[in-house]
């Protein structure tokens, strides 16, 4: 937020963006329920953004940005082997972020802003209702889906020690989303019966952050950024819900990420190519949130390298049109999951993952 106090008079950013990418799950021989693959997981998707800055004077500046804090939906086909433990799943955060900064002079700036974050949350699984092949009944099915507002802020601080050079310390804090909802389950029997709208909890964390990043001006054309970043992904959460059967009972659980603490190394450049072009590139490197054991398929995640590119092109003084990639490249991330009660077990892991972000924005100043 302290960024704002470099904006001259009053600008206005819109952005459109989808994800899209690989997400395929192989299976291997410590599977024991028959389905088909997985497919692809990860459908695209679309997301947006809008940002407004204004200068009230030569200290204080206002604004308010719209944007997906964070967010990822896999879909799988909905006969494959791991349908016991995911068909598809989506987690995401809307943040509504009204902000202000103060320039106390050409070296230090502050920022605050106000969080207020939607939070929606929906999954739907199989259930085995003939567990052990002791009867011969088709598949149920469970769905949960629940939205929660939490709230946060994000503080921030720049140093400026001389021209072309300026320091940011960026701290955004946690913000709790408590999903509550009755299991709508589909399947006849009184195991399932007594299950069918049971009011369940799941208490997310979004991980508080603090990132420390320097912009230094090498000479009139090359720029270089760096940046490292920890998030506090230890308080995450619980991830999911999980019904488990056996021939006359059926027991629902919820799902602890058992997720650790995680560090960003990021370098980038700029060049100034032309007075109206400027090229971006940038590398980072982010730390796993979880270990291989303790991998969903809800929510795969592991260590990650990150390549991206953009470039922003002044049509004159006031408009600026951007288009940038990003691709996240998750590699191979091995799934073991089993259910206590069933036995069901669904082993591999997902080759080669990747998800990249395709980007289009465009600047105002009035």
């Amino acid at each position: 937020p302290a960024g704002m106090s470099y904006l001259p008079g009053t600008q206005i950013t819109g952005g459109l963006q989808v994800l899209y990418g690989d997400l395929t799950f192989d299976r291997d021989s410590g599977t024991n329920v028959p389905g088909s693959g997985s497919g692809n997981a990860l459908d695209p998707i679309p997301g947006g953004s809008f940002f407004i800055t204004h200068e009230l004077d030569d200290h204080w500046s206002i604004g308010f940005g719209q944007y997906a804090d964070f967010g990822l939906a896999v879909n799988y086909d909905n006969d494959w082997s791991g349908r016991y433990f995911s068909q598809n799943a989506s987690l995401g955060g809307l943040s509504l972020v009204p902000s202000v900064a103060y320039r106390f002079n050409e070296q230090w700036s502050v920022g605050v802003g106000v969080k207020a974050m939607y939070g929606m949350l929906q999954a739907q699984t199989a259930i085995d209702r003939s567990p052990f092949g002791f009867t011969d009944r088709g598949d149920g099915q469970f769905k949960y889906k629940d939205e929660d507002w939490g709230f946060g802020a994000n503080v921030g601080v720049i140093y400026a020690p001389q021209t072309g050079t300026r320091i940011g310390l960026t701290y955004t804090s946690k913000v709790d989303l408590d999903f509550e909802d009755g299991l709508d389950i589909k399947g006849n029997g009184p195991a399932l019966d007594r299950l069918n709208g049971l009011n369940t909890q799941l208490d997310l964390t979004v991980p508080q952050t603090v990132t420390l990043s320097l912009f230094q001006q090498l000479d009139r054309q090359w720029a270089l950024l760096a940046s490292v970043n920890w998030q506090d992904w230890s308080e995450f959460g619980e991830v999911g819900v999980q019904v488990d059967t056996r021939s006359i009972d059926a027991r629902s659980t919820t799902i602890d990420a058992n997720y650790k603490d995680t560090w960003q190394l990021a370098l980038g450049a700029q060049y100034q190519a032309t007075p109206q072009l400027l090229w971006n590139v940038g590398v980072a490197y982010d730390s796993s949130p979880v270990s291989d054991s303790d991998r969903t398929l809800t929510v795969p995640m592991a260590e990650s390298w990150r390549i991206a590119t953009g470039a922003t092109y002044a049509v004159n003084k006031d408009t600026d049109v951007n288009v940038s990639w990003a691709m996240v490249y998750l590699g191979d991330m091995p799934v073991d999951q089993t259910k206590s009660t069933s036995g069901n077990r669904v082993s591999g892991q997902f080759d080669t993952a990747w998800i990249s972000a395709l980007t289009g924005n465009m600047t105002w100043r009035f």
